[in-house]
């Protein structure tokens, strides 16, 4: 198959729109993506912000951020809007140095809306018109990755995506007694412990049913391969997206993403990817506070 331009990957989308209800009661006060993490220079930022630098770090050009309708103008507020000229003032250089860059990186930031929360697979259809028929990298927006080579966790899922040319879900080894906490792929080997060509993906799949059809050859007993929180997708899905929408089918209540993945890998194919660093689900306390010590211990390196 001849390489394409569509092979390149020129946006990336980030649900936001959740209530935060897991963070309680602080997500009263303040929206789970604007929690501080501290990065490698020391400085505190909002997890958002750190995500819109990973996905730009690896050569995205556009990000689009799906929140609730009422939270746009928070958003926009924050990579938009400059500090007041009384507050520019009071800060250091360097801090002047660094609205100027977030004044810079907003001009490649906007703000989707999700005008009724419907679930995840919801949020990503909301994406759908600005994606423009381009292929995307969807990250989470309540999670961080820490890349343990050179190249980001973002950069590492783009080149497998370049290299397969089909969508790309990244993955990690994660036990059998986490794993009906995530969405799970099965698979056969293309090259030991590094890409996948995906037979099936499951959402939070019980420890039978992991046993009986998600074990993947190769790898040791009761060990499985999660979902890593970081895709690269064809613009097909929101096909599938729109299917489910359309006939109100629904998944635990609400409209699910694994189930529309599952359906892209049947039609078009699908690889996954065992990315080589970790990613923290900072939507959760108690990890939420891992993060923040696993950051300070590592120099703060995201990415």
């Amino acid at each position: 198959m001849t390489i394409r331009s569509q092979y390149r990957v020129r946006k990336a989308v980030i649900p936001a729109a959740g209530f935060g209800t897991r963070m309680f009661p602080a997500t009263k006060a303040v929206k789970k993506e604007f929690f501080p993490i501290i990065d490698r220079d020391g400085r505190a930022k909002p997890i958002i912000l750190a995500i819109v630098e990973e996905a730009l770090s690896a050569g995205i050009e556009e990000v689009g951020i799906v929140v609730q309708k009422g939270d746009r103008t928070f958003f926009e507020d924050f990579f938009k809007t400059g500090p007041s000229p009384e507050l520019f003032q009071k800060l250091s250089q360097q801090n002047q140095d660094y609205s100027k860059y977030l004044q810079e990186l907003g001009q490649r930031v906007t703000i989707l809306t999700q005008d009724v929360q419907e679930g995840f697979g919801h949020a990503v259809f909301c994406a759908q018109e600005w994606t423009n028929n381009e292929p995307f990298l969807l990250l989470l927006g309540d999670h961080i990755y820490l890349s343990d080579t050179a190249n980001s966790c973002a950069r590492q899922l783009l080149d497998i995506y370049s290299q397969v040319q089909q969508s790309v879900i990244g993955l990690r080894v994660t036990q059998a007694e986490v794993i009906h906490h995530y969405g799970c792929a099965a698979g056969v080997w293309q090259a030991q412990d590094a890409i996948l060509s995906v037979t099936q993906v499951y959402e939070k799949p019980d420890i039978e049913y992991a046993r009986q059809h998600l074990s993947v050859e190769g790898m040791a007993e009761d060990l499985f391969l999660s979902f890593f929180g970081m895709y690269v997708l064809e613009p097909k899905i929101f096909d599938y997206l729109a299917e489910h929408i359309n006939v109100n089918f629904r998944e635990r209540g609400e409209f699910q993403l694994t189930s529309c993945l599952d359906k892209l890998r049947e039609f078009e194919g699908m690889a996954g990817y065992v990315v080589q660093g970790r990613c923290f689900d900072t939507g959760l306390p108690d990890i939420y506070r891992q993060t923040l010590i696993d950051f300070a211990i590592s120099g703060g390196a995201i990415g």
